[in-house]
Formats: C-alpha cells, structure tokens, sequence
C-alpha cells in the first residue's frame, strides 16, 4: 500500500561519479521503498562524463524503469544540469543532491520524510545548524582539529576548499542576512513549481543557490533547514580546484550574488 501522498523526482547531477552512483542509487531506492513511495524517480543528469557514467545508468534501467539519464552535450554547467533535470521531472515534488555521496541515504531519509509531513514547504539540507557537520566531522565526535585535517587530507575531497567554504558560508550569510544558515547548501526537497528558471539559467556554478533561497522567501514559501552530516567524497576527484587562488576567483560570483540579492531587498 503506498502511504505517501507525494511523487519524488531525486536529480543526480553528475560528471565522473560512477564508483559513487554504484553506492549511492541503491541506497536513493532503498529510501524511497521504505517511505511507501511508488511514484518516484531518480534522474541522472550527466555532463558528458569519459567513464562510463551512462553505460552504467543504462544497465540499471533495464531492471527499474524509474531511473532515467540525461545526458549533456553543452557546456558543463552545474545550475543548468540541475534545471534540465527539473524541467524533465514527472513528479510533484523534486530532489537534487551531490552524487559524491556527501548527503548520504540517512540525510536525504531526513529530508523526504519532512516533505511527506509538510508537502507545501521546502527542506534544505544544512551543515551549519544544530545536528549538522562539515565533511569529516560525526555526530558525536569530539575531533581534535589537526585529527580532522588529517581525516580530510586522507580522503578524495580539497582540504583548502572545505576549509574556504566553511568560512565563506559566514561571509555570505552576513551580507545576505535572510534566516539561511547554509546557503551553498545544494541539498534541497520542494514542489517542483517552486523552482524557476531564472535562478539556474543566471548562474555560474554553486551560486544559484543564494538566488534560489532569495527567490523563495520572496514567495512568501516556506524554507526550512534540516541538520545533516556532510561525508567527504567515497571516490573520484573533486570538482573544486586545491589552489586558493583560483578557489577566491570561483567565489567572485558568490559573492556577486551576495550583494546583488540585497540590494534587490533593500
């Protein structure tokens, strides 16, 4: 009997994360299950990936035809995966994550059974609230910060670009004072009408998100931050560069889309 009274879409935006599908999308599936919800999807949107990223989707599809794969020929763009894999959606209510396995399947069971409860609202996976982390940190560990960095350097994920991230968050909440903790989050669940094109076609990369939590306040909806547990990546290659300098340049359009949402409020 199915008790959910929602249809999910989850998009995956991907480029090189095959070793992370292979763990991530039976883990996607066993939470839908448990949820009782039959009218979901999962949608691979892929930037043209060289290893075997859609051979791999293809495979599965032959066994669940709720997984489904996108895949794109333009420039890679990260906001712009997210919105083909929006606009494709045939269900009501959508969900995009990493595919690093950075949100886990304990996180997104977290997030789907806020939205079950509380359809018209929206979720927002944050590591910057209470009974949240950045990647390396648990629940209950009382890490010594050297033990940390040295957990990090360890795994696939930039040490420099964690560390940035997690202070620039702040910088950006101070001057875009909205009621968002985590405004690079990228880890979200709400009504698929909610989400427009305009916050994604606009954008260069993980920056849409701030124009995206702007947008929705506006509308008056209702966006809610749920604490999780950040994981450093399980394989592959992180997409952020390791050198500081080119890690500020990225950050010019954050920034950018800092001030410019307040001044649309002011």
């Amino acid at each position: 009997m199915n008790n959910s009274k929602i249809g999910v879409s989850i998009v995956l935006p991907t480029l090189n994360e095959k070793e992370n599908l292979q763990l991530l999308i039976p883990e996607l599936i066993n939470v839908v299950n448990k949820n009782d919800i039959e009218n979901y999807e999962i949608i691979v949107v892929d930037d043209n990936s060289t290893d075997d990223t859609s051979l791999y989707i293809e495979s599965l599809q032959t066994k669940n035809k709720n997984i489904r794969i996108i895949v794109r020929k333009d420039k890679n763009s990260l906001p712009k995966s997210i919105y083909e894999g929006i606009i494709s959606s045939k269900q009501s209510h959508v969900m995009w994550l990493d595919a690093d396995g950075s949100m886990d399947s304990e996180s997104v069971d977290k997030l789907i059974k806020k939205q079950i409860e509380n359809p018209e609202e929206v979720f927002v996976g944050s590591r910057f609230i209470e009974n949240g982390g950045y990647k390396g940190q648990e629940k209950e560990e009382n890490y010594n910060f050297l033990q940390y960095l040295k957990k990090i350097s360890n795994s696939e994920d930039s040490l420099i670009a964690i560390i940035l991230s997690k202070y620039f968050n702040k910088i950006i909440g101070f001057l875009l004072d909205i009621g968002v903790s985590d405004l690079t989050s990228g880890f979200i669940i709400g009504k698929k009408e909610y989400f427009i094109d305009d916050v994604f076609s606009d954008s260069v990369y993980g920056e849409y998100f701030i124009y995206l939590m702007k947008n929705l306040i506006e509308k008056d909806i209702s966006v809610n931050e749920i604490g999780y547990y950040c994981k450093p990546r399980h394989a592959g290659v992180s997409k952020t560069s390791t050198n500081y300098i080119i890690l500020i340049k990225l950050s010019l359009p954050y920034i950018k889309a800092a001030i410019k949402t307040n001044l649309r409020r002011n």
